[in-house]
């Protein structure tokens, strides 16, 4: 199995429109980030998690053409503004919770009616909640974590978990977390947020989990450079980046 981050950053991405701070100003590559999202791949099997405003680019850059599902962490818009760009991959099939489906049909009215609108996007919806489903015989497990008081879901595929918008997590999920090879889990900044991990509340986490290697997502301007903060990680556990790919 083979993870490619197409995405490792926040919702205004990096560099963050206006700012001046030397993450932003950097030229370094790393410190550059569109929204964050994650290809998972199994033989001919595409799992795209979560499809934020930067999906056309993405798709383009890493020459991706077809999809097998969308899974979908949340409703919010850096993880579901792209959906329209899937018009040109034929029929796609997505995965999310009611609440979440549901908000995907008041906004996108147009692929649901009765009768549709030559061109627009053929998309199936699939309900899911914390009961393991299948994809192409895949087996994908929901992780029920919580950004602030929202419910939201993360997802366990064989020996690989990707965790985004994380600020609590309970004592079950992190049971079903147990035996991983890569943990994906975002840490948004140096100082603690309302609704996001913080980088020492995220090492805390990934420390109980205890993943063989654990990545890290979801990272505004705020989290510094990648350069000098990956240096002060633990061993076995980095900084992800755009572009990045794992095989698991």
């Amino acid at each position: 199995m083979n993870l490619l981050f197409l995405g490792s950053g926040t919702s205004t991405g990096v560099p963050q429109i206006g700012c001046k701070c030397k993450t932003c100003t950097s030229t370094d590559s790393k410190d550059k980030r569109l929204r964050a999202s994650v290809l998972i791949t199994e033989g001919e099997t595409k799992l795209l998690i979560d499809c934020g405003p930067d999906l056309r680019q993405q798709l383009l850059t890493n020459n991706i053409d077809s999809l097998s599902a969308i899974l979908l962490t949340h409703d919010h818009y850096d993880h579901v503004g792209g959906l329209d760009d899937v018009r040109p991959l034929g029929e796609t099939q997505l995965y999310a919770e009611k609440r979440v489906l549901s908000v995907i049909q008041r906004n996108m009215p147009y692929c649901f009616a009765d009768v549709k609108y030559p061109g627009v996007p053929k998309i199936h919806l699939h309900e899911i909640n914390e009961n393991e489903f299948s994809v192409d015989g895949i087996t994908v497990k929901p992780i029920r974590i919580m950004h602030a008081r929202l419910p939201i879901l993360g997802f366990r595929v064989g020996k690989a978990a990707y965790l985004t918008d994380i600020k609590t997590i309970g004592d079950q999920s992190i049971e079903q977390l147990q035996g991983l090879d890569v943990l994906v889990m975002s840490a948004l900044r140096i100082e603690k947020h309302i609704s996001h991990l913080s980088l020492q509340e995220a090492l805390e986490i990934a420390t109980e989990i205890g993943a063989q290697k654990t990545y890290f997502t979801h990272m505004s301007h705020d989290i510094g450079l990648h350069e000098e903060i990956n240096k002060q990680l633990p061993p076995n556990m980095q900084f992800a980046y755009d572009g990045l790919q794992l095989s698991i």
